[in-house]
């Protein structure tokens, strides 16, 4: 399993075969340490913010990162992350009306936005319009069963009218990680991405891109929860409170992520009125 160390901070990504056991490694965490599971989109910005959380509170963070349909199976199969940083609003919702999660302890925490990017420079153009092309053969997506990003893929190919022109080039990718991938790889001509995949601070985002409009989709809103793993342990509560500090919330909007009192006005679901 790989990992990336950074300040003492160890970020274990989940990958296609990783089942509990890779998880289990960890529950034996000291009181020190919280162990997140965490969207594969909030993967990078949640090491930077881990480096200063570590250096406010002495704690240290051990992330799982996966699809948010994949950490909820973990999760419900007695995975012991102690808190959800989810790509949705739903799933939190649903660990804590299961009893999985601690009554009151959830809260919005980025809104993600959704990108259509090429690594080929000039592919897509302003407007999305190369989607209804034939100027490419493979468009990279999450899997919408498992992955919030991928579900508003298909919710913006269906508002546009695409649906059935782009169904036999779809790819289907375990997470919106690994759909990036593809289209970085040259795998896939076209992907939909995160938006904060394209916006690392310091790097200039390769190949051409398109920020799709928030009416197209439902609000990409995302949620973290404390699990009752993580319930009366001082390096868990005390994550969620650094998620809603300054310092944090500076990281979170460098990524190009929204916050809740600065989402858009007027935002609907694709399709309502």
């Amino acid at each position: 399993m790989p990992r990336v160390r950074k300040s003492g901070v160890v970020l274990a990504v989940v990958g296609l075969g990783l089942g509990l056991a890779g998880v289990g490694a960890t529950s034996t965490a000291h009181a020190d340490e919280v162990l997140v599971a965490v969207a594969a989109n909030f993967n990078a910005p949640l090491a930077r913010i881990a480096e200063g959380f570590e250096a406010r509170t002495g704690h240290k963070l051990k992330a799982a990162a996966a699809s948010t349909g994949k950490l909820y199976a973990q999760i419900g199969a007695g995975a012991p992350f102690e808190l959800l940083l989810s790509a949705d609003d739903e799933t939190p919702a649903r660990l804590e009306a299961e009893g999985r999660a601690v009554p009151g302890s959830r809260f919005t925490y980025a809104i993600g936005e959704l990108a259509l990017w090429s690594a080929q420079p000039g592919l897509v153009d302003a407007q999305g319009a190369v989607l209804g092309s034939d100027r490419y053969r493979h468009l990279a997506i999450a899997n919408p069963k498992t992955a919030p990003y991928g579900r508003a893929a298909l919710e913006t190919v269906r508002a546009l009218g695409l649906e059935a022109a782009v169904a036999p080039k779809l790819v289907t990718a375990e997470s919106i990680a690994q759909a990036h991938q593809f289209v970085a790889s040259g795998n896939a001509e076209l992907g939909f991405v995160a938006w904060s995949q394209l916006s690392v601070p310091g790097q200039t985002p390769g190949g051409s891109w398109w920020r799709v409009p928030p009416k197209l989709h439902q609000e990409i809103r995302q949620d973290a929860v404390l699990l009752k793993p993580g319930q009366g342990r001082p390096a868990a509560t005390a994550l969620l409170a650094y998620l809603k500090s300054e310092p944090a919330q500076a990281v979170i909007r460098a990524w190009g992520y929204r916050l809740p009192d600065t989402a858009a006005v007027g935002a609907k679901p694709a399709g309502k009125p």
